[in-house]
C-alpha cells in the first residue's frame, strides 16, 4: 500500500511521547483546521437553542473551541425525493431553511465568535481575528429544480460547493446508489446536469463528487474547466463501498487539480471492523435487556409506536445503555475494536501515496453519520493531527491536509469563474 513520505526534521522515534504530543499541539494551534462536511438540523439554529451552547451535537461552538476546529462547512442537505413540482417545492423550502439557519448563527446569534466566509482570504482573515469560520456546502442539487439560474442564486446565498446528487438519482445526475440495484436514470449526467457544470464553473462554486455515480463523476471531470472536490469520500481500494472513490476516479481528480476529503465515517473506512464492533455491542445490549426483561425493537418497530409508547421505550433503552456503558471497553472493544483515527489516517496515507499530498484533505460527516473512536465530535479534532504527526507528516504537509489544499481549489475555482465571466 502506498504510504505518505515522512518529512519531519525530527522523527517521532527520536522523541519522547510527551515531546511528540507537545509538538503536535503546537502544529494543531498554528495550522487552520477545516472540516468540509458537518450536517445540521435547523431546530438547533433558533434563538433559544443554538450552537453557542454545547448541545448534544457533534459540532457546535464550544466543541469547536475545545478541539481547535477552525472552519466548519455547514451543509444544506436535502434527501432525494420525487422529480415532480411538489417534490421540488418541498426540497427548495428545506434548502432555504438551512441556508437561513447558518446565516442566523453567524450573523445574529454569535457574530463575535463565528463569521461567514466566502473566499480563502475570508478564512484567513477571520481565523487571524480569533474567530471560528462558517462556510456552506450544498449536498444534493435537487432543490434547484429545473431552473439553472438557481446555481447563481445559491452562490449568492453563500454556497461554495454543490453535489449534483445524493442517495438517489436527481434531475442532474445518477447517484452512487445505482450500484445496489443496477438501475440508472441518466447513465451519468443528464443534459441539465451538463448545464449545471457550466454554471457552477461560471459562478465559482466547487463541484462535489462525493455522492454521484462513477459515470457521472468521470463525465463531470471531462466537462469542468475548474478543479473539483470530493467533500467526504475515502479510498475504495481500502474499503469497497460505493461511497468511496476508486483509483481511476482518484487519479482523474489529481489530474484535474482537485482534492479528495477523506471522511471519518466508520462503515466507509473499514466495513468489516465496524460490523464486528456493532455485532458485539448489540450482543451486550441484548444480554442486558433480557436480564432486565426489556424488549429491544428495530427501527421499523419503533416507528410504529405512538408518542406515549415511544417515551416509555426510550426510557427503557436509556437504562439498558447506561448499564452497558461501563462494560463496553472490556466486553465489546477488547473483542471487536471500533473503527478509529488510525483507520481514518490509513485512507489519508493511501490517497497521499497514490495521488500526492496536494490532493488530499479531511472531513468528518459529523451529525450526518460520521464519527470514529478518537474523533467522535469536534472537541476531539486534535487527535487527527496527533496521528498525522505520529506517522511522520510535517507541519507543512499537515497544513495542506487540513485546509491548504481545499482553499487552493476554492481559489482556482473562483479565479476560473472570473475568467469565464470576463470572456462573456
Amino acid at each position: 500500500m502506498p504510504t505518505a513520505p515522512a518529512a519531519t526534521a525530527v522523527t517521532p522515534a527520536a522523541e519522547s511521547e510527551e515531546a511528540l504530543v507537545a509538538r503536535a499541539h503546537g502544529i494543531h494551534q498554528r495550522v487552520i483546521t477545516l472540516d468540509t462536511h458537518a450536517d445540521i438540523n435547523t431546530v438547533n439554529f433558533m434563538e433559544d437553542n443554538n450552537y453557542t451552547s454545547d448541545l448534544d451535537t457533534q459540532v457546535n461552538l464550544p466543541k469547536m473551541i475545545e478541539g481547535g476546529l477552525d472552519v466548519a462547512w455547514f451543509i444544506v442537505y436535502t434527501g432525494q425525493g420525487p422529480l415532480t413540482a411538489e417534490g421540488y417545492a418541498a426540497a427548495e423550502a428545506n434548502a432555504i431553511d438551512k441556508f437561513d439557519a447558518i446565516h442566523r448563527l453567524a450573523e445574529q446569534f454569535a457574530p463575535d465568535t463565528i463569521e461567514m466566509a466566502y473566499t480563502s482570504e475570508d478564512v484567513r482573515r477571520i481565523d487571524a481575528a480569533g474567530k471560528k469560520v462558517a462556510m456552506i456546502g450544498v449536498e444534493n442539487a435537487y432543490p434547484m429544480a429545473l431552473d439553472i439560474e438557481n446555481v447563481r442564486r445559491y452562490q449568492e446565498r453563500g454556497a461554495r460547493y454543490v453535489s449534483l446528487a445524493h442517495n438517489g438519482h436527481s434531475q442532474f445526475a445518477d447517484s452512487n446508489t445505482g450500484e445496489s440495484d443496477g438501475v440508472w436514470l441518466h447513465n451519468g449526467l443528464s443534459e441539465l446536469g451538463r448545464q449545471a457544470i457550466v454554471e457552477l464553473n461560471r459562478w465559482g462554486v466547487m463541484i462535489d463528487l462525493s455522492h454521484p455515480s462513477k459515470a457521472a463523476n468521470m463525465q463531470t471531470l471531462e466537462l469542468t474547466r475548474a478543479p473539483v472536490i470530493a467533500s467526504h469520500s475515502s479510498a475504495r481500494a481500502l474499503n469497497n463501498v460505493s461511497r468511496n472513490l476508486d483509483d481511476e476516479e482518484l487519479l482523474a481528480i489529481r489530474d484535474n487539480g482537485g482534492v479528495v476529503q477523506a471522511t471519518a465515517f466508520r462503515s466507509y473506512l473499514n466495513s468489516a471492523k465496524h460490523s464486528a464492533n456493532v455485532a458485539a455491542m448489540n450482543a451486550l445490549r441484548a444480554s442486558i435487556a433480557q436480564e432486565a426483561g426489556f424488549t429491544l425493537l428495530d427501527a421499523a418497530a419503533v416507528r410504529t409506536l405512538n408518542d406515549a409508547e415511544r417515551t416509555v421505550y426510550n426510557e427503557g433503552l436509556a437504562r439498558v445503555n447506561a448499564l452497558a456503558a461501563p462494560r463496553v471497553a472490556s466486553e465489546v472493544n477488547a473483542i471487536a475494536p471500533p473503527v478509529d483515527v488510525a483507520d481514518f489516517v490509513n485512507h489519508i496515507d493511501y490517497m497521499v501515496g497514490l495521488i500526492g499530498i496536494e490532493h488530499v484533505g479531511i472531513s468528518s460527516d459529523f451529525d450526518g453519520g460520521g464519527g470514529i473512536e478518537g474523533w467522535n465530535d469536534a472537541s476531539e479534532t486534535f487527535n487527527v493531527t496527533l496521528e498525522l504527526v505520529r506517522r511522520g507528516y510535517s507541519e507543512e504537509q499537515i497544513a495542506l491536509l487540513w485546509s491548504g489544499n481545499l482553499l487552493r481549489v476554492l481559489d482556482d475555482v473562483q479565479r476560473i469563474a472570473a475568467e469565464i465571466q470576463a470572456e462573456a
